[in-house]
């Protein structure tokens, strides 16, 4: 008969909760690319993260709920370390804006952003509670970070006093949003530098 180990350590129960959650969000969001969100199961979720339903709905209510996690962990949740910072700040408004425009193009050709972005606005028209929080958590801190760049300008007078900064969000990135979603033509950087030069003419103007 074998004695225990006196100095073995137990094993990390909230280290293998980390991976199995991790494990969850990671299927959750290659299986949408794969399948696309109407095939998206809670079954096929955990067959992929290895793990049991149970375990998934210990945690989340529905598969839309994984996928906004989900989506959450691949930004960069603001509330965690490595999540999204701050607009850069250079100095010219311009640059600073179609450096960030010409970043979301490049999210939104990429299917690894793509596929549960589309999935989730789907979603979110049909389910207004998750709506609601897909806007409140995913939505809100980024359009947050254009709001604050714009005020800075206006604090360094680059911007007129009288300036509506939530609409001038919404000039700037509702076109964009717009033409991702209805595939009505390419998602270019050149675009996404045109709405920029429209945007503050306008304000000029």
């Amino acid at each position: 008969m074998t004695s225990k180990n006196p100095d073995a350590k137990a094993p990390d129960a909230s280290r293998r909760s980390d991976r199995s959650r991790r494990a969850i969000l990671d299927a959750a969001l290659a299986l949408v690319g794969e399948v696309g969100y109407n095939k998206l199961t809670i079954e096929a979720i955990a067959a992929r993260a290895g793990v049991g339903k149970q375990t998934i709905y210990r945690w989340w209510p529905s598969k839309a709920a994984v996928l906004l996690d989900a989506s959450l962990a691949l930004a960069g949740d603001p509330e965690t370390e490595g999540g999204w910072t701050g607009f850069p700040d250079t100095g010219d408004l311009a640059a600073d804006l179609k450096s960030v425009l010409r970043a979301t193009v490049d999210e939104f050709n990429d299917e690894k952003y793509a596929a549960p972005a589309r999935a989730l606005t789907a979603a979110g028209a049909t389910d207004p509670e998750l709506g609601a929080r897909f806007t409140e958590r995913l939505l809100e801190p980024q359009l947050a970070l254009y709001e604050a760049r714009l005020r800075s300008a206006q604090e360094t007078g680059r911007l007129a006093a009288d300036v509506d900064l939530r609409l001038t969000v919404e000039m700037l990135v509702g076109p964009l949003t717009y033409r991702w979603l209805l595939r009505t033509a390419p998602l270019t950087h050149a675009y996404a530098d045109a709405l920029v030069d429209a945007v503050l003419s306008g304000l000029r103007t």
